[in-house]
């Protein structure tokens, strides 16, 4: 009997080590060894933890408030999410990744599948191109990554696992040369949970039916979990037994919806600053929408109060169609403004606002109808990519819409928000 996988198919998982927070000490290493939390949003919750933090006890979405006896304590840093900065690391991490397969697809900002059974051999082997993308993305970016390799996508998630909790893998664990027996050793040490794709509920479920690690939802009937769970837990358990269901998403399709919200940094009460704040958010999410090449015809605003304070509550939304599809900032702002003075309601101190295109389709093969402005149009197109290319080379916000307004005070608190090193000339790192 073989005690090594056959080698066919190989995805490798490459995955930046506590993202934020290693961003954040690219550009001051003293803090290497420094328990730091990052926040999220309003400075509310921790959304990412150094090492250091975690083997404190804490928790991701613990509430900063509750941190804050402990953090005295132990000496934690807190700093506000920092999204250019860190937005911006992981492009730099993707094209150094794409110097090593063009088979790559990005799984979420600090994660990336590759496939690389047709390059591996270019660099001695799996497990050297795992090294040497490790010591490559250091170098270059100053990020430490981990990297998993296996036969499915599934399975690289658990390599990667296996690679960032134990040390004798240093970085890069491929299941590929792992004998049989160790394979099942290890899946028999992992709780189900930490399985891509098993959640708090499902894990339950499963945990019910006696699947309590990797290696009972591998051995279970296919059959039987697809009767309990559906098809996509079938392919789970099935891609755990080395059988490739998932492909790499190299083309991401577009989003059906585009949603941009955020909570205020204080509360607001007038309607002038409501419109400022949705005319915001506005751009935001028809810069989205036109990145994708799409029109929407009809958007979505809505506005809350605080339900975790003891202020009178309200809350609100209307869908508000447009004549035709549109990917106008304008059009579209005209459109959420006018649905929210329909939902506004005086005496009532507000948290949150936020829009969501809807009803979208692609904008080169958008239906014309009669009265369609075709100089309009194209005029309206050249405005939108002329704004959309000086704030892509001189910085977001550099042209603004009058609608935004001037001043933000509305806008979510970051205190403790590092420098945007690498993406504002202002913001630039100096070097006495």
């Amino acid at each position: 009997m073989s005690t090594a996988i056959r080698i066919g198919a190989q995805f490798a998982l490459v995955d930046v080590n506590n993202f934020y927070v290693s961003c954040e000490r690219v550009f001051r290493p003293e803090l290497e060894g420094i328990p730091i939390v990052v926040l999220s949003n309003n400075d509310g919750c921790a959304v990412a933890r150094s090492n250091e933090v975690k083997a404190l006890g804490v928790k991701m979405g613990t509430p900063w408030f509750k941190m804050k006896d402990l953090a005295r304590k132990h000496g934690i840093l807190a700093f506000s999410s920092n999204y250019a900065l860190y937005g911006d690391m992981s492009n730099r991490v993707v094209q150094i990744l794409r110097d090593f397969t063009p088979d790559i697809e990005v799984y979420s900002i600090d994660e990336s599948f590759l496939r690389i059974e047709n390059v591996a051999h270019l660099y001695g082997g799996a497990m050297a191109m795992g090294q040497q993308i490790r010591q490559r993305i250091r170098q270059w970016a100053g990020l430490p990554v981990c990297v998993g390799i296996a036969p499915t996508k599934t399975l690289a998630k658990f390599a990667n696992h296996l690679a960032k909790k134990n040390m004798e893998f240093n970085g890069v664990c491929d299941l590929h040369i792992i004998p049989r027996p160790d394979r099942l050793a290890w899946m028999s040490r992992v709780e189900v949970g930490e399985v891509w794709g098993v959640g708090a509920q499902i894990r339950k479920r499963l945990d019910a039916i006696g699947i309590q690690t990797v290696l009972d939802l591998r051995n279970a009937s296919p059959k039987e979990i697809r009767t309990h769970f559906g098809v996509v837990m079938e392919r789970t358990c099935n891609e755990l037994r080395g059988i490739s269901c998932l492909s790499l998403e190299e083309m991401h399709q577009p989003k059906q919806q585009i949603m941009s919200s955020r909570s205020f940094g204080r509360p607001i009460e007038c309607i002038e600053e409501l419109k400022e704040a949705v005319a915001t958010y506005v751009t935001r999410a028809t810069e989205s929408l036109r990145r994708q090449c799409s029109v929407a015809a009809a958007i979505y605003v809505f506005i809350q109060t605080n339900r975790f304070n003891r202020d009178k509550q309200y809350s609100a939304g209307l869908t508000v169609p447009t004549m035709d599809p549109t990917d106008d900032t304008r059009t579209l702002t005209r459109a959420a403004l006018s649905g929210l003075t329909l939902i506004y309601r005086p005496g009532y101190r507000y948290k949150k606002a936020g829009v969501m295109l809807m009803l979208l389709s692609d904008k080169h093969t958008r239906q014309s109808s009669l009265f369609d402005d075709s100089i309009g149009n194209q005029r309206s197109s050249e405005l939108m990519s002329t704004v959309d290319l000086i704030n892509a080379d001189f910085g977001r916000g550099t042209l603004r819409w009058g609608a935004s307004g001037i001043g933000t005070g509305w806008s979510m608190l970051s205190e403790n928000r590092s420098p945007r090193y690498t993406t504002r000339w202002d913001e630039l790192p100096i070097v006495d």
